[in-house]
């Protein structure tokens, strides 16, 4: 018989007894460890661990409930994911005219490359329509020159879609506490620069003009503060001084965006980061723990 496999993710404040605790309550229950990764971040524990539940004791739903008291009771969170639920997360992807992340997205999701699934796309213009539509994937779009009117339509179709996470694929306008809210903590942007630097509009062109010599695209969070979320990945391009043009330079920064969004998504959709005092930190373990699902 094959194995049922699960992750239980243990975060909050670091303290003493918190691997004891819960190996000797998986144990009591005939679940066996199968691999463990900790680490502890700027005073924040962070532990996964791959378990057999083949043999256990108790049923699916009294491990959860279980696990859930403990974290209640020791101040952390606790969280167990099935192999068979492993991922499946619903992606709604936001887009105004530039085509280049949504086409990595979709590239991306045909090769597998995303442990999750893109539901539908949003837009303020119809441009992207017909990328959307040859992927298959449902697209509708308001304008946004009302803005809250925009933003209603956006979450009532976010939620209509039950999207888990929604991904700015150059997305050109800025969301207010209207859409973030709700969507706290699932909302990733690509931004055009190396934040902090650059933030706001033109910055290829700001970066180009400034003479930098070396410029990139940022992945992050979305928060109410613009541009300023919590950074989940970054990639850098070389600025030859003189001889490129701003063509050039955009040329070299969009050829970047989707790869570094499309990554970062990923990272997302596997679980394998966590927001920790304002700052994204790689859980311990994931990718290995996550290969070793893979059947």
């Amino acid at each position: 018989m094959a194995k049922v496999l699960a992750i239980v993710g243990v975060q909050g404040r670091d303290q003493k007894g918190v691997v004891a605790r819960i190996s000797t309550y998986l144990a009591e229950r005939d679940i066996n460890i199968e691999d463990i990764e900790q680490r502890v971040v700027r005073g924040h524990f962070l532990m996964d661990m791959l378990v057999d539940i083949t043999d256990a004791a108790v049923s699916l739903d009294e491990l959860v409930t279980g696990l859930l008291a403990i974290g209640e009771e020791i101040g952390m969170e606790i969280r167990v994911n099935l192999q068979s639920e492993r991922g499946r997360k619903r992606v709604a992807v936001l887009v105004s005219k530039e085509a280049h992340c949504l086409e990595q997205l979709v590239a991306d999701q045909k090769a597998g490359n995303l442990n999750g699934d893109l539901v539908i796309v949003l837009g303020n213009h119809e441009a992207l329509r017909p990328v959307a539509e040859a992927a298959g994937l449902p697209f509708k779009w308001f304008p946004s020159d009302d803005k809250p009117a925009h933003e209603a339509f956006l979450v009532r179709e976010m939620e209509a879609a039950a999207a888990d996470v929604a991904v700015l694929a150059r997305y050109m306008q800025v969301l207010t506490p209207a859409v973030v809210s709700p969507f706290a903590g699932r909302i990733i942007n690509i931004h055009p620069s190396l934040l902090p630097y650059f933030p706001g509009a033109n910055p290829y062109r700001r970066a180009w003009e400034d003479g930098v010599r070396v410029s990139g695209c940022t992945a992050h969070f979305v928060t109410e503060e613009l541009d300023a979320g919590p950074i989940i990945l970054q990639d850098v391009f070389q600025i030859d001084v003189g001889v490129d043009t701003f063509e050039d330079v955009r040329a070299k920064g969009r050829a970047l965006e989707g790869h570094v969004l499309s990554r970062a998504l990923q990272l997302y959709l596997n679980n394998e980061i966590a927001v920790i005092n304002g700052k994204v930190v790689f859980k311990p373990g994931m990718r290995t723990l996550l290969r070793d699902l893979d059947p």
